[in-house]
């Protein structure tokens, strides 16, 4: 695997990815799609109950898109 970002992220599409936020949340799930900016799609992210807009109290699995400028570290 290349060094360069986009590179390690074209080689991660579809794979399971961890991505932490400025705000030290981290999201976990596939890797659905990026730009050159680093923003992301992941799907198949899991959502916790407590976080759920559902209101059910169920944990859901969803597609999420963050925005590269939030970013601060992938892991393949």
């Amino acid at each position: 695997m290349s060094g360069r970002p986009l590179d390690v992220l074209e080689a991660s599409l579809g794979e399971r990815v961890a991505v932490r936020l400025k705000s030290g949340d981290e999201y976990v799930g596939e890797l659905a799609g990026y730009d050159q900016h680093m923003n992301l799609v992941l799907e198949e992210v899991t959502i916790p109950a407590e976080e759920s807009i559902s209101g059910d109290g169920e944990p859901i699995e969803d597609t999420t898109i963050i925005r590269g400028d939030n970013v601060v570290s992938i892991t393949p």
